[in-house]
């Protein structure tokens, strides 16, 4: 158990208010080299033969003596071929152990397939022909390939109709659902779950249908008794520890049909995979009865993947690394989110694109207001010292502030206060094209949380608000390589379409 040092989603904005509030009472959540074979046959060892031969000798045991020769050379070129590849193996591990240790990315060999995934709105429909998998095909594909286990992290399931709102375009959510207890019960495979508190009148039914129905093991993150704020707010898929899904997505039905998301898709990658199931072991030991976050976390939750090591996928030329939210969750050697964020930002040369659902240099959820700039002033350094295109799409639904345009006018203001200062901002609407699409509640929102620069691409699950990196559990996807010009396309794409208009 650790000892201690120190709600659901934008999709149900009213419950997530709440959650972020402090409850009046608590429930707790604790925790739970390679070895190297360094002894090799020495040479010394090996039979060899007299010096003092000679091919006349006819005294007794010559025979002998002469066979020694070609035996000695047989046995030597032996050690030679058996031998040598073992040292070479040794000396290649203890180079990228010092590689790994110095500094340098390390390899991973593994044949990792990793694509962005989307889910476009029922009717929302682009001038040109740039598709991605959808959310629901990936999460489909997820479950057709687990063999052995699923861990899932989130905010609240509500992946049925009957949850929320009756609705024809709920079936995805439901197909998802059903299929999750079938793998799970056909297969026999290990399900568990760790969610954020769920208030008491608004109950997980669909995990608690999990565990009676498929024996899902679900653990409960109390922020409020970790941290004195905060939630759960992460979407996250692991699958047999090599297949994961990560973006910003909630396991609800409208993410998959009725809200707009871009998340990661990765298969076949047991590296990554790996390495962001000891963020989810962050989310489970804290989940436990009793437990609080630690003054250090266990040495084999900490990782040397981060963004000044990233790992090199080698199949798919990309380098990566995952960072986490809020700070105190994060393990030796992660990035917070916050700094990955900033050292996206601060590292870009011409431009810098964010799309998010909110924007504020502030905290919003908290009864007294904290301003908190820090993105915020990155962008303005950015822009202004190094003449940075800066770029943000953010959306414009039932639900937003008004206070985030005031926010975002005072960055868009300051364009063109010189010739190479460039800072533009639209507003993203998803429309609802029938009267049925508008009685969805907390539906027709752009829910994207990402930023790309000419770089890198960082593909997350928090907003932009002072409260998901203080106090949120989140996780962000870092990458550098092909795959950033996807998400470059994705933002062209709705930055272009008629569907972002400019802020006034």
């Amino acid at each position: 158990m650790f000892v201690k040092s120190g709600v659901g989603g934008e999709s149900m904005l009213a419950q997530e208010r709440k959650m972020f509030q402090k409850p009046t009472t608590k429930d707790q959540g604790s925790p739970t080299k390679m070895s190297k074979n360094d002894r090799l046959l020495p040479l010394d060892a090996m039979d060899t033969w007299e010096d003092t031969f000679s091919l006349t000798d006819t005294r007794h045991g010559s025979v002998c003596k002469l066979s020694y020769f070609p035996i000695s050379i047989i046995l030597l070129l032996i050690v030679i071929i058996v031998l040598l590849p073992l040292v070479n193996h040794k000396l290649a591990f203890n180079n990228a152990h010092e590689q790994t240790k110095s500094g340098v990315s390390s390899k991973c060999m593994d044949t990792c397939e990793i694509e962005l995934v989307e889910s476009i709105p029922e009717g929302l429909v682009y001038n040109n022909s740039f598709t991605r998998k959808s959310t629901y095909q990936s999460w489909m594909e997820l479950m057709d390939l687990a063999e052995v286990s699923i861990e899932q992290a989130g905010m609240y399931w509500t992946l049925r109709g009957s949850d929320i709102y009756e609705h024809p375009s709920a079936y995805q959510g439901e197909n998802v659902f059903n299929k999750l207890k079938t793998v799970t019960k056909e297969r026999g495979l290990k399900l568990r779950i760790a969610q954020n508190q769920p208030a008491p009148n608004q109950p997980n039914l669909d995990t608690e249908d999990f565990q009676k129905t498929v024996g899902a093991e679900v653990r409960n993150l109390n922020f409020t008794y970790l941290m004195g704020a905060g939630i759960l707010h992460t979407k996250l898929w692991i699958v047999d520890n090599k297949h994961l899904y990560v973006g910003s997505a909630n396991f609800d039905w409208r993410s998959l049909t009725q809200v707009k998301e871009v998340g990661v898709l990765v298969k076949n990658c047991s590296c990554l995979a790996t390495d962001i199931g000891k963020i989810w072991q962050v989310y489970w030991d804290l989940g436990a009865p009793g437990a609080t976050i630690p003054d250090n976390w266990p040495t084999q939750l900490s990782t040397n993947i981060n963004m000044k090591t990233p790992i090199e996928l080698v199949k798919s030329s990309l380098s990566v690394s995952l960072s986490s939210s809020p700070p105190p969750f994060c393990p030796n050697g992660r990035d917070s989110d916050i700094q990955a964020i900033l050292d996206t930002i601060n590292s870009a040369k011409e431009f810098v694109r964010v799309a998010v659902m909110d924007y504020f240099p502030a905290t919003i959820y908290n009864k007294k207001t904290s301003f908190w700039p820090i993105i915020d002033d990155a962008l303005r350094r950015a822009a202004i010292e190094r003449g940075v295109r800066v770029e943000l799409l953010m959306s414009e639904w039932a639900h937003t502030r008004q206070s985030m345009f005031k926010y975002l006018k005072s960055l868009q203001d300051l364009d063109g206060i010189s010739s190479h200062v460039n800072i533009k901002v639209k507003l993203f609407k998803v429309p609802s094209f029938t009267p049925d699409q508008a009685k969805i509640p907390f539906g027709r929102v752009n829910h994207n949380k990402y930023l790309v620069t000419e770089q890198i691409g960082f593909v997350g699950t928090s907003n932009w608000s002072a409260d998901y990196f203080i106090s949120t559990g989140g996780i962000g996807f870092v990458f550098k390589g092909p795959l950033r010009q996807d998400l470059v396309d994705i933002f062209e794409r709705d930055w272009n379409s008629t569907y972002a208009s400019d802020l006034k």
